[in-house]
């Protein structure tokens, strides 16, 4: 059963338009866009929100040794389109166990990558890009720039820009963010259908991670 829309950076119910709103509501938040819910990682899937996603939806390519896609998310309506998306995956952690990774592409203000995040506000903050990078990867030919934003202990998470949307890379838990030094390049799955290249990304089962993270809030609890 497909999950109620909730607030992206919350996880709410969120209210839909009516008659005297054209936006969804939520009753902390305002007018937001709704998180679809966390969907299936299946080729299924991704031939659904393709033709939805206005930002990209991005994978690393080539993947680090083990690695599959685990979940995907996205936020917005039939009228919007996709203006947030996520891609979860999950693989060996360098220093063992499993790791997962969310990398989320969102217009600002929508807040969903601050929330796998672990931040309060709906983007990354001002100041966060006043140093160097502390990672690049490449799209396209092009170099883009990320910055480790000091979040806890229990994540690690890198932010920049890319094609005018915020580009997030999450890592949980934090000590798998080493493999950030692995992914030199990204792929836009967009790509698949307008006639680029040939992918198939590998799916797995799905992630704990971004499951928990974005699972509609108990307003009762």
């Amino acid at each position: 059963m497909k999950p109620e829309p909730s607030c992206p950076r919350c996880g709410r119910n969120v209210q839909p338009p009516g008659l005297w709103s054209s936006a969804w509501q939520c009753d902390a938040h305002g007018p937001v866009a709704p998180l679809q819910g966390v969907r299936a990682p299946n080729s299924s899937t991704l031939e659904v929100l393709l033709p939805q996603a206005q930002v990209p939806l991005w994978l690393p390519w080539p993947l680090p040794g083990g690695w599959v896609v685990t979940g995907l998310a996205d936020v917005g309506d039939d009228r919007s389109g996709a203006i947030a998306t996520v891609v979860a995956l999950s693989g060996p952690n360098p220093l063992g166990g499993v790791g997962e990774v969310a990398i989320v592409a969102e217009d600002p203000g929508i807040g969903l990558g601050a929330r796998l995040a672990g931040l309060e506000g709906p983007d990354p903050g001002s100041g966060f890009d006043k140093g160097p990078p502390d990672a690049k990867v490449r799209f396209d030919g092009h170099e883009i720039a990320l910055w480790n934003l000091e979040v806890g202990p229990d994540r690690a998470v890198y932010t920049g820009e890319a094609l005018a949307h915020w580009l997030w890379v999450v890592f949980a838990s934090a000590d798998t963010g080493m493999l950030m030094c692995e992914i030199n390049s990204l792929r836009d799955l967009r790509d698949l259908r307008d006639g680029g290249p040939a992918l198939e990304p590998p799916f797995g089962a799905p992630s704990p991670f971004l499951g928990r993270v974005l699972a509609p809030r108990d307003e009762t609890a």
